[in-house]
């Protein structure tokens, strides 16, 4: 018998229970709690085929707070590197039997297609620039922290929506819970596919028609490692695209402003407003860790339950 998969994407998890999720994540936020022995006993082991320090960290963080063992293992230090196959590798993890993998990769599917063959539940942190479940999940969690249902919310996402795995995952998840979405960039940048996700998405290339009245502007990295065509001048891409303080006046009044990390001030984002008290980016940090641990629980008390 198959073990329950782990997290593979927002696309097809329904909203009651992204919800769960959402709402167990709540009694893991920071209140001065030590070491939680939910997960005892169960071992975790984090592949990162791509670079990452945020993402990484925080599930590392999250499985030791629920006293689960965790190994870490980046594409640099393994026998990839010595031309190993990702398939051979994951099975060879996999016969060391660990309770869960946790999957950062490059290309895009790789989480999907390597779960159709390990019995060891997969929990996507990242693939190509397909999804990133936890990171709209975190994202969520943050929104909801600031008294704002997701219902009715008008989210305007601005940057790099192509390359963007959080700008995909988002408009899957806030798609569920009926927010407005406006996803607003280069029109080179700017994917139509993604307006048929759901009714209620439109894309602009004026960032202030995208910003006016927004409840939460969620800023995204450019992402240059995936551009093969010639990138935008940073000082080009900030005149029209960078978020300054005088664009958080077209917004509503307790309007939020998010971004995933790392950030790259004076591209996309100006001090100003990364400091300002309308950022909630360190909020986004932390409650990575918590909405991590809620995940965790989630995939791991699935198996050998």
């Amino acid at each position: 018998m198959r073990v329950p998969h782990g997290l593979l994407g927002i696309e097809d998890l329904t909203r009651e229970e992204i919800q769960e999720v959402l709402d167990r994540s709540r009694n893991f936020q920071p209140r001065d709690r030590g070491k939680l022995d939910l997960l005892r006993g169960r071992m975790v082991v984090n592949l990162f085929f791509e670079a990452s320090t945020r993402t990484r960290t925080s599930f590392e963080i999250a499985a030791k707070r629920l006293g689960a063992d965790t190994i870490s293992i980046t594409a640099q230090a393994s026998s990839v590197s010595k031309g190993e196959s990702l398939v051979d590798t994951l099975n060879t993890l996999a016969a060391m039997r660990p309770d869960a993998i946790i999957m950062r990769h490059a290309a895009s599917g790789a989480p999907h297609f390597l779960q159709r063959y390990l019995d060891t539940p997969i929990i996507n942190a990242g693939d190509g620039t397909h999804e990133h479940p936890t990171q709209a999940l975190l994202d969520a969690r943050t929104i909801l922290d600031r008294g704002a249902a997701l219902e009715g919310l008008r989210v305007a996402i601005i940057g790099d929506i192509a390359h963007s795995r959080v700008a995909r995952s988002n408009v899957y998840l806030l798609s569920k819970f009926g927010a407005q979405i406006v996803l607003c960039g280069p029109a080179s940048l700017l994917p139509v596919e993604l307006q048929r996700i759901a009714p209620g998405i439109t894309l602009t290339t004026n960032m202030r028609e995208a910003i006016c009245q927004a409840d939460v502007i969620m800023m995204l990295r450019v992402q240059l490692e995936r551009q093969h065509e010639a990138s935008f001048p940073a000082s080009e891409y900030f005149q029209f695209y960078g978020l300054r303080l005088e664009h958080l006046e077209l917004a509503r009044p307790n309007v939020i402003v998010m971004h995933p990390g790392p950030i790259n001030r004076g591209r996309e984002i100006s001090s100003e407003v990364a400091d300002s008290q309308r950022s909630v980016i360190l909020s986004q940090v932390e409650n990575g860790i918590a909405v991590r641990m809620a995940v965790l629980e989630r995939v791991l008390r699935g198996v050998r339950n």
